[in-house]
């Protein structure tokens, strides 16, 4: 194949060069052999399937994809077998039973090979595969069941636990368990064969090729062959049935002859290791015999290696040991025990086991029991040395850092211990010494080590030796075990050792407290064992060695007599509570104990009386929780007076009780002590003491201690203990309920609020009482029986202390550093109400749980509460919430704790002044209580109704609040046409003032109204079923509708109003509320609150009917309508209410209607004189108009000759000349409405007019235009502003209508009205509305002040957009001129730069708009100015000649320049920055993007001679680079179109780049995407008329910038810029002699073809993926006639003007062709620059050298000069004159 490491092509099917030689040679010769690969010829045994061609009677055996899989099985590589391995398996699961039987002759040598490949996975997968095929073969397997048991059984002895699995699993799904042993008896001979083979014959080099294997895979294959057929000689014996296990004795017995078999157990692998003691383990147990006639092998091989300490081998290393010891019973004959045994031995031993005590330690007990006396003699010598050495392991790093390690070892020693104690029970001298060895120097010691060890106290120690003692007398001495006089002198040897071990600790000043709670800790042990037994029970370790005696000899002999029933049952006063359900495990029975603790105890009442040992008073706590006897109290208050008899005397004469009088006499001073500090371990005692006492002596006792002036921590830890059983809990109720308890409490909470009250600095005294308060807050909360721990009357007087606190704490100004005190009342308010039941019977908690749900209900900024606190109070609320609803029944009075609430909360909203935060917090504490009540009332409770119809306010708090929402809202409608208001207008201050930061009531009671309302869902039927006080649901819902349209009228401004509206939106208002009242009768409702009162009503209405699905079909229903207003002669005669009605309905009213509406208007119009409400009819007569209702035009007529009329005898009304500031809203109105009449007439019906109306019109019209310019001051109006907008609305239509006159309309009019509107209106109009912006700039310099005329701009910006230009140009604005202005401009045209450009600054967008769309129209004419300036001015010898564009438009561009890099200064380039639209920083960019716009209009109406010196003037200034770093700062990552849907294709989105923006002054959506839209478009027209420009800054950017931009440029603008290119070559109108122009555009080509005379020349352009950025590259395409020097001087020409030249490609093209018409007439190329048209300025060669005659450039001979520094000719090297 070409070498051997070679990949194969994937597909090639050519077989291999091996395969084509097998072919060969069969073809050649005839023969076919059998199998392919090594093997014996001579076997039958069939090899793989043979892949050979002809072979047709052996292939049809086996299926054509089996055979395939089998060949790949025979593979080297992991990964194909492993591959090949899961498709046989799935291919056995998949196919026919007859199509898998084919391949079982061919499977066996497979399996064998790949069972044990060294790849685990394979092995694995091997298995699984097998599994499937046994289970599809079933017992057709039978025949090759010898040649495959072998490796299976190795398969199941896997050292990879997955494989082993499932060699298993596979082994049970072929046979049942019981049918196991006697397939693997029919295979036992193949079977050992195969695993003699591998632990006799094989090596590492015959079971893997050296080849192809590595040595390491070798070494480790040939291991785990050895362990695997080691566990399998091992499962073989076990498995096979006794008849079979005899029969292969001889086999056997010639495996275990061989050296090299039992060298295994030196091997250093300890797998090998631990598989070879696991097999000599099974032969001792299956064949006995075998193993003793190896004795001289086995034994040394196995005890001599009992130090090995492998994880993996010493398991089963000593179950060998175990073994062995049993089954050969001279078994240490063959070995050296004190040599070679013992001392490895003691060595394990001494370390621990070396981390393996928990495996190695429960083998000691079945050693010693198996040791022979030759082995242990002399006996002392040896259990000294054992337990010497066993106890040492406890000291080991192991034993100490593992409980586990450390308990092991201690449960080996305490059982050697007493089985050697067993086995030498005699009274010989001998075995004397042995107990006293035992006892005194390694039990005694164990003990003391232990009461120094933490470890070891936690340990079994105390409860295995307590175990030993608690044994009763008559299992040992009555079994004859031991004789009883033995048995009591080890007794008291044990308890006289252990006292005066315990002695020593106790005795001592500076006695160590670790100790001292050991001995404390065994004593307990021993007082009740089942304490300790519970912590340490664990599973006993089965040992398959069984002792010889009885159970009864493994107890310790040294039992313990009975006690006595000395101890009282209130004694022991945690064994109920600890020990629970369980049986206790009787306590030793002798006195010995009770001794030992009474000696103990007086040794330490000494050191507490005279040293006062805090320790000691410890260890005595410790004691009395177990000892708590009338002996043990004698001793304790007689320490020194000894003598029994005295102390027995004592008791009999009826003294008091011993444990009451060491409570008062010894615990109670103690516990009085000044600066004690620990003290629960005293509180213990008291308990331990009072369980010998008494009822009514501990409660006289707990008086007696609650009246001393104690720690409240003390007292606290009394309650606590005497609450925390039911017991101590009964026995102490009468001190709980008691009046000294009681009194000491009350007086503590008054002390505790004082002091909280009072606070001091930034850490108040509160915080050091923290117990103080868990102390109150634990008897409030502490119930049992449904009763308070104390009495009731004292709860009461607490919570009522505490209301008056928190109240108090409440309205305290300074209430920072009252949050501790307030957090505590939080606490003990919540554990109140969550705890005890019933707790609103008490009058001063329901005023607590009122003055809690007011503080939730309040701003965390007003109460200064934390998030932990708050909680607390939430939870409190809603518990006391629950426990006053189960009491109250089903009806809110007044003055209960509902009706409280409400009330209060009625009164936060009517007269505090709340925050949006503020309200949202009280709604949502409101909202809390109502769901709170549902949950716990019923369905048909009428308390949600009732609590509602308190916190809704009357028909008069209505009226009143909605009266008092601020008047702003005016404004937007009356400026937008929707509402006509007649009234008089509120003064210039009412406007100038800004709504205030807090919301208005009437949006308080509609937020809380509406977000509660759906969860009581309540109806008006419901309420007045129940009785309960009227809740009109309509008129709150209309109220919130009310105050949503509010919002929506002021525009959502200020914040404070927006943010209103952004919280109702995410409580789904009013859409949650308005659905429950029917859209009808709410619709009845709107109407008439409209056409009572009007205004915002009326606008609430359209809203409504607007946005409702169920009047979106009623409003062009006149029907549904009609049943509003029933007649319309009720609208009649019209008021400011319904004319606001009569304006919302009038679209929905029928035709019938409307005309009679009309008719009506017309009638009171046409009787003026006797209906003194004219406005209110010219206002129907329009409504009517613009709802297309037919008119005739005779009406039209009669109405505007009655105007006409008014002209002449009420001029007045019209307004001309007036003081605006004087005149009524109702006048400014009239006229408004006639200029609307007017508006429409020239819209709708303008051929209706003759030249008297037109006259009267155009008149009108100049005259209103001239009172508006008078009256700018007055423009703070919105009455003003509304007529000054409508008069603009009638010059933009009127300039509209003449521009551009409908079809058939301009040869109706009189004939010389056009001549009139050009010749003389056009100029009235523009010479007032011109200076007009100025004037309004002037008179309200601040934009943002409320006053503001911005309508006014906006109007007038849309007229000022339709100028025309020769009005700009001719303009009579008052002159404005700068005095280094340097310009060629005429002075009007400079007077309007000067005077509109720094507008563009202004922050009013539709004034900077405005005065954009004016100077986009004079922007053209002004190149003219330069070019005439510089053909009159004589060429100078400068290098490049720059020229400004105009200085004012430079001049604010500048400006813009510093103040946009101060706004994104902190964004980089290729960083979207987000501008707030309409914002400071928005008008500045937009100004700056703006005057770009200008500037590059400019440029592109330059000629090519100028725009080259603009463009050097701009790069001289860096003023492109400022722009383009700025441009890729507000242009998106992501230029998408706004508004695009879904369905969109990718190639076909839309861009800013391919749509177009409109800048519209009257623009008002989509303005957050403006400036985005603005930036993208300055930067295409940049690219595209300032290319070279932009290609030079992209090349001299940073990498990160560099690459930005192109990514950018090349996905978004170079696709349509270069589009556009192609398409304007397509359609250029520029025609050339001699030279024609063609495009590709699929190729992005424009091929260019020059021919003159003879002379063929073709050029081909090409445009590069991110043009502009990237070179232009030209190609050459055919030429005729031409020099190749002077055909690639052409071609670099123009690549030189197409990369550097500031223009288009035809522009570069035409270019270029003049430079090569020069050169075809006779001009001389420039011998610097060598072209004839210099590439920048465009002029030809003119300075000539006077030597050699040779023609320059002036600015090549300038580069020239300054660069060489010499003044020669660059060709003849002579002096240049």
């Amino acid at each position: 194949m070409g070498g051997k490491n070679k990949q194969r092509t994937k597909g090639n099917v050519r077989p291999s060069s091996s395969g084509r030689a097998a072919e060969l040679l069969a073809r050649e010769s005839g023969v076919l052999p059998g199998f392919v690969g090594f093997g014996n010829s001579a076997t039958t045994e069939l090899g793989y399937v043979p892949a050979v061609h002809g072979a047709e009677e052996i292939d049809n055996l086996v299926d054509g994809d089996f055979r395939l899989v089998l060949r790949k099985l025979s593979k080297r590589d992991t990964v194909t077998k492993l591959k090949a391995v899961q498709e046989f398996g799935a291919m056995c699961q998949e196919r026919e039973a007859e199509v898998v039987k084919g391949v079982l002759p061919y499977w066996p040598r497979i399996y064998c090979k790949i069972s044990v490949d060294h790849d685990r996975r394979v092995r694995e997968a091997t298995q699984q595969a097998f599994e499937q095929l046994v289970l599809k073969v079933r017992r057709s397997l039978a025949p090759f069941l010898k040649s495959l048991m072998g490796h299976w059984l190795l398969a199941q002895c896997d050292t990879y636990p997955p494989a082993a699995s499932a060699a298993c699993q596979a082994f049970h799904a072929a046979f049942p368990p019981s049918k196991q042993p006697e397939a693997l008896s029919f295979c036992r001979d193949e079977v050992l064969n195969v695993l003699q083979d591998n632990l006799l014959k094989e090596t590492a080099e015959t079971l893997s090729d050296p080849q192809y294997v590595p040595e390491e895979e070798r070494e480790a294959k040939f291991l785990r062959m050895v362990t695997s057929s080691l566990l399998g000689v091992k499962r073989l014996l076990s498995s096979l049935p006794q008849a079979d296990r005899q029969a292969l004795e001889d086999r056997l017995a010639h495996l275990i002859a061989q050296a090299k078999f039992w060298k295994y157990s030196k091997h250093k692998n300890s797998q090998v290791r631990g598989a070879f003691f696991e097999v000599v383990s099974a032969l001792c147990e299956h064949t006995p015999e075998l193993v003793k006639a190896e004795a001289p092998r086995a034994c040394p091989a196995v005890l001599l290696s009992i130090d090995d300490t492998d994880p993996v081998v010493l398991p089963p290393l000593w179950e060998a040991v175990l073994h062995v010891l049993s089954s050969i019973p001279d078994c240490w004959t063959q070995v050296n025990a004190r040599k070679g045994v013992l001392p490895k031995l003691w060595g394990l031993l001494r370390e621990g086991g070396r981390g393996m005590a928990t495996a190695l330690h429960p083998n000691l007990l079945p050693l010693i029991s198996k040791l022979p006396s030759e082995v242990t003699e002399p006996p002392l010598d040896f259990y000294t040395t054992f337990f010497t050495s066993l106890i040492q392991g406890l000291s080991s790093e192991r034993a100490v850092s593992s409980p586990s390690e450390n308990a092991a070892v201690v449960c080996a020693a305490v059982e050697c211990l007493r089985y050697s104690l067993l086995q030498n029970t005699g009274e010989e001298e001998q075995q004397r010494r042995i107990q006293t060895m035992l006892i005194s120097e390694q039990l005694l010691p164990l003990l003391d080590s232990a009461l120094e060890s933490p470890a070891l106290q936690s340990g079994p120690l105390f409860s295995l030796v307590t175990d030993m003692l608690r044994k009763g007398q008559g299992s040992l001495v009555g079994a004859g075990l031991m004789d009883e006089a033995t048995f009591h002198r080890l007794l008291a040897d044990f308890w006289e050792g252990l006292g005066t071990l315990c002695a020593r600790y106790v005795d001592c000043e500076e006695a160590d407290l670790k100790a001292l709670e050991g001995v404390a800790s065994l004593l307990q042990v021993m007082q009740h064992p089942e304490r300790g037994a519970r912590k340490h029970t664990k599973k006993k370790k089965a040992v398959k060695i069984c002792l010889s005696e009885p159970e009864e000899k493994e107890e310790e002999a040294e039992e313990e007599g009975c006690q006595g029933g000395v101890a009282d049952k209130r004694a022991q006063p945690e064994v109920t509570e600890l020990g629970g359900q369980e049986k206790a495990a009787p306590p030793l029975r002798s006195g010995h104990l009770e001794d030992l603790v009474c000696q103990l105890a007086e040794l330490d009442m000494v050191y507490v009386n005279e040293k006062d040992s805090e320790r000691h008073l410890l260890f005595l706590s410790l004691l009395l929780r177990s000892f708590s006897t009338p002996r043990v109290f004698g001793v304790l208050l007689r320490p020194e007076e000894a003598g029994v008899e005295e102390r027995e005397r004592g008791e009999e004469s009826g003294g008091a009780n011993p444990a009451v009088r060491f409570l008062l006499e010894r615990v109670v001073s103690w516990l009085g002590q000044e600066g004690r500090r620990d003290s629960p371990f005293l509180v213990e005692m008291v308990f331990s003491s009072l369980s010998c006492c008494t009822r009514q002596e501990t409660t006289r006792i707990l008086n007696h201690i609650t009246a001393m002036d104690l720690q409240w921590g003390i007292l606290l830890q009394i309650i606590q203990k005497a609450c925390s059983t039911p017991a101590t809990l009964q026995a102490c109720a009468d001190w709980l309920k008691g009046s000294v308890l009681g009194e000491r409490l009350l007086g503590l909470a008054e002390e505790l609020c004082k002091v909280g009250i009072k606070g001091s600095g930034p850490a108040p005294v509160p915080v050091k009482h923290a117990s103080s308060w868990a102390l109150i807050s634990l008897v409030l909360s502490k119930h049992h029986n449904n009763a308070a721990l104390i009495g009731e009357v004292y709860v009461e007087r607490i919570l009522a202390k505490l209301h008056a606190t928190l109240s108090e704490a409440k309205g305290l100004s300074d209430a920072g550093n009252m949050e501790p005190l307030v957090s505590f009342v939080c606490d003990v308010a919540s554990t109140f109400f969550s705890s005890v039941r019933d707790c609103l019977l008490l009058a001063s908690a329901e005023e607590l749980l009122l003055t809690v749900f007011q503080l939730t209900a309040q701003d965390q900024a007003h109460t200064h509460l934390s998030d932990s606190s708050l909680g607390k109070l939430k939870k409190a609320c809603v518990a006391g919430v629950h426990s006053l609803l189960h009491r109250c029944g089903s009806e809110v009075r007044e003055g209960s704790f509902l009706h409280s609430i409400a009330l209060w909360v009625k009164s936060q909203l009517l007269t505090s002044s709340l925050g949006v935060k503020s309200l949202q917090v009280l709604v949502l504490a409101v909202q809390s209580l109502v769901d709170t009540v549902n949950s716990v009332c019923q369905k048909d409770s009428p308390v949600p109704s009732q609590f509602l119809s308190f916190l809704t306010p009357s028909e008069s708090e209505w009226s009143r609040i909605r009266q008092a929402l601020p008047p702003q809202w005016v404004k937007t409608p009356l400026l937008s046409g929707r509402l006509r208001v007649l009234r008089d207008y509120p003064c210039v201050d009412v406007w100038r003032v800004k709504v205030s930061a807090r919301l208005p009531a009437h949006l308080c009671v509609c937020a809380l109204l509406g977000k509660v309302l759906p969860s009581a869902a309540l109806t008006s039927d419901h309420q007045q079923g129940a009785g309960s006080p009227s809740l009109n649901l309509r008129h709150t819902v209309a109220e919130l509708l009310y105050a949503v349209q509010w919002c929506k009228e002021m525009e959502y401004s200020p914040g404070m109003v927006s943010d209103y509206h952004s919280l109702l939106a995410d409580w789904s208002l009013p859409q949650g509320t308005a659905c429950l009242t029917p859209a009808s009768e709410l619709l009845d409702t709107l109407y008439s609150r409209s056409a009572e009162e009007g205004g915002l009503w009326s606008l609430t209405l359209q809203d409504y009917m607007r946005k409702t699905t169920e009047m979106a079909a009623a409003s062009h229903d006149a029907s549904a309508v009609r049943r509003l207003y029933g007649s319309l002669d009720s609208w009649f005669p019209l008021s400011e209410s319904t004319l606001s009605t009569l304006q919302v309905l009038c679209p929905a009213l029928g035709t019938e209607e409307r005309e009679t509406l009309l008719a009506m208007a017309t009638a009171g119009i046409l009787n003026w004189q006797e209906d003194d409400r004219v406005c209110g009819c010219v206002a129907a007569l329009l409504c009517c108009l613009r709802a297309d209702t037919p008119v005739d035009e005779g009406v039209l007529h009669a109405v505007l000759a009655t105007m006409m009329e008014w002209r002449n005898s009420k001029e007045d009304w019209f307004l001309f000349n007036s003081d605006l500031s004087k005149v009524t809203a109702a006048q400014l109105t009239l006229g408004v409405e006639m200029v609307r009449f007017l508006s429409w007439l020239v819209t709708r019906s303008p051929t209706i007019l003759g030249a008297s109306q037109w006259d009267f019109l155009l008149c009108s019209m100049l005259a209103w235009l001239e009172t508006a310019s008078e009256n700018v001051g007055s423009m703070w109006n919105p009455w003003v502003q509304l007529f000054v907008c409508e008069n603009a609305k009638l010059i933009v239509k009127l300039s509209q209508f003449f521009t551009a006159p409908p079809a058939g309309v301009a040869d109706q009019l009189p004939s010389e009205l056009a001549g009139e509107w050009t010749d003389f209106f056009t100029e009235g109009i523009y010479s007032l509305l011109l200076p007009l912006p100025v004037k309004i700039t002037d008179a309200f310099p601040e934009p943002d002040d409320p006053l503001f005329p911005l309508a006014v701009l906006r109007s007038v910006g849309v007229a000022l957009s339709l100028v025309p230009v020769q009005q700009l140009s001719k303009n009579s604005l008052a002159p404005r001129f700068v005095a280094s202005q340097q310009t060629r401009l005429p002075e009007a045209l400079q007077t309007l730069l000067n005077t509109l450009c720094p507008l563009l600054l202004f922050k009013a967008r539709p004034l900077q708009l405005a005065v954009y769309h004016m100077l986009d129209k004079v922007m053209p004419q002004l190149p003219e100015c330069d070019g005439d300036g510089e053909s009159s001015r004589a060429e100078d010898d400068q290098e490049e000649p720059c020229l400004s564009p105009p200085a004012a438009l430079m001049s604010m561009l500048c400006a813009c320049e510093d103040l946009c890099e101060s706004i994104l200064a902190g964004v980089m380039v290729g960083e979207f920055a987000v501008v707030q639209p309409l914002s400071v920083e928005y008008s500045c960019i937009l100004g700056y993007l703006l005057a770009w716009k200008l500037l590059l209009t400019f440029f592109r109406s330059s000629p090519s001679h100028l725009r080259v010196q603009y463009s050097l003037y701009l790069k001289k200034t860096r003023s492109l680079h400022k722009l383009l770093l700025h441009l890729f700062r507000l242009m998106p990552e992501n230029p998408a179109y706004p508004c695009q849907g879904a369905e969109t294709v990718a190639k076909e989105s839309k861009t800013f780049f391919t749509e177009g923006l409109s800048l519209d002054v009257d623009k008002s959506e989509g303005v957050q995407w403006e400036l985005p839209h603005l930036a993208c478009g300055v930067y295409y027209s940049a690219v595209q008329d300032l290319p070279a420009m932009v290609r030079l800054w992209w090349t001299s950017q940073e990498k990160r910038v560099c690459t930005a931009v192109d990514k950018f440029t090349s996905r978004y603008v170079s696709p349509v810029l270069s589009a556009q290119e192609i398409s304007s070559v397509h359609s250029s109108t520029q025609t050339f002699d001699s030279m024609t122009v063609k495009a590709r555009s699929a190729a992005r080509e424009v091929i260019a073809t020059y021919s003159v005379d003879d002379i063929y020349i073709e050029l081909v352009i090409q445009l590069p993926q991110n043009y502009p950025l990237g070179s232009i590259t030209v190609e050459s395409g055919r030429r005729v006639g031409v020099a190749v020097q002077q055909w690639r001087n052409w071609m670099l020409q123009l690549s030189t003007y197409l990369t550097h030249q500031n223009g288009s490609i035809m522009e570069g093209l035409a270019l270029w062709k003049n430079n090569v018409d020069k050169r075809f007439e006779g001009v001389e190329d420039c011998m610097i620059c060598f072209s004839v048209i210099h590439g920048s300025n465009y002029s030809l060669p003119k300075k000539a050298c006077r030597t050699c005659k040779k023609k320059f450039h002036s600015a090549c001979l300038y580069k020239w000069f300054t660069s060489s520094n010499k003044s020669t000719c660059p060709l003849c090297r002579e002096t240049f004159f």
